[in-house]
């Protein structure tokens, strides 16, 4: 499947938008009344969500594709609609995914209505799916551009901001105000209460309310493109088809080690919050951790240089450049 590709700019212009967009919703919340701006993303991210679920399940139900259309190709429902201001928007399904549709649907119409923290959790874990599959950093040095930037963003507009600009942190403020899945969220007290619908109004045994700790989005989805582009590195070693069967069977140390440093990296993160009792900058943990991870393996493996050298973009126009050479003999042998 085709993925988008980050290029140096964007990696570079990346921590400015999200600053201007991060800076946008606070004053945003200060302003108009937060109930109607969470009313709003309520309506905006249930109805993005139906998709994400969807797509999220539908890769489950392949097994059941022979069961269902046989030998047959699926047939697809639907066609070609034409929206005003929008231009033509291809809607086509196939039985299998409208039964995806049947699933997601009602998850976010109830997380519409309660809020729950669990539901809350699925949407933001489809999302996080959703933007790993689709995106990609291209090379490892636009990787290391992007968590660099990140890193100072994330450190910035939580700790900079009480102090610098607004008396109060900002990134903190926006997280806590914002009752939408761009955060995954963990009661600190999980009992029967917890399990109960509604966010930030569930009261223990004891009457007090309970307190969800929060990962955002984006410390999940940021150094997951990173682990997936080591990832592809891998296979591009071992010289595997990812797109073969033989996907699951080579050697993965950049990956595997990557997933270890960033597991460390946020329980160092958990252990700091609570030591200190205040919020944190994930990336400030997880940038080094999976910097250093890659960069340590490349080092043990002696392979330094093939790493920063690894570019995805190149990959495809040298593998585009071969197949037309390839197939230029033949086309040569029909002209004559």
């Amino acid at each position: 499947e085709d993925r988008d590709c980050v290029t140096v700019e964007d990696a570079q212009k990346f921590p400015v938008i999200g600053s201007a967009v991060l800076f946008g919703l606070f004053l945003i919340l200060k302003i108009i009344p937060k109930d109607l701006v969470n009313l709003l993303l309520s309506i905006y991210f249930s109805s993005i969500g139906t998709f994400s679920i969807a797509a999220l399940i539908e890769p489950l139900t392949s097994p059941l594709g022979p069961l269902v259309y046989g030998s047959d190709k699926p047939r697809e429902i639907g066609g070609v609609f034409d929206i005003w201001f929008v231009g033509p928007i291809p809607l086509v399904f196939t039985a299998l995914e409208l039964c995806c549709f049947a699933v997601s649907i009602p998850i976010a119409v109830i997380y519409f209505q309660t809020k729950h923290w669990l539901l809350n959790n699925l949407l933001a874990i489809s999302f996080a799916v959703q933007g790993i599959e689709h995106l990609s950093l291209g090379s490892f040095k636009v990787g290391a551009i992007l968590l660099s930037g990140l890193f100072l963003y994330d450190i910035f507009w939580v700790f900079g901001t009480d102090k610098l600009m607004t008396g109060e942190s900002v990134m903190v403020t926006v997280a806590k105000g914002i009752d939408a899945p761009i955060k995954l969220l963990f009661p600190k007290e999980l009992d029967s209460a917890a399990l109960k619908d509604g966010l930030g109004t569930q009261t223990n045994f004891a009457g007090n309310l309970i307190e969800f700790s929060m990962l955002g989005l984006g410390d999940i989805v940021i150094p997951g493109f990173f682990i997936a582009l080591l990832l592809r590195f891998d296979a591009a070693q071992a010289s595997a088809d990812v797109l073969s069967g033989a996907y699951a069977e080579f050697s993965k140390p950049y990956f595997t080690f990557n997933i270890v440093s960033y597991a460390c990296g946020l329980c160092i993160t958990v252990a700091v919050m609570e030591v200190f009792r205040a919020a944190q900058p994930a990336l400030l943990y997880l940038v080094p951790a999976c910097l250093g991870g890659a960069l340590a393996t490349a080092w043990i493996r002696r392979e330094t240089k093939a790493l920063f050298a690894y570019d995805e973009e190149v990959k495809e126009v040298t593998e585009g450049h071969i197949s037309s050479t390839q197939a230029s003999p033949e086309a040569n042998k029909k002209e004559k």
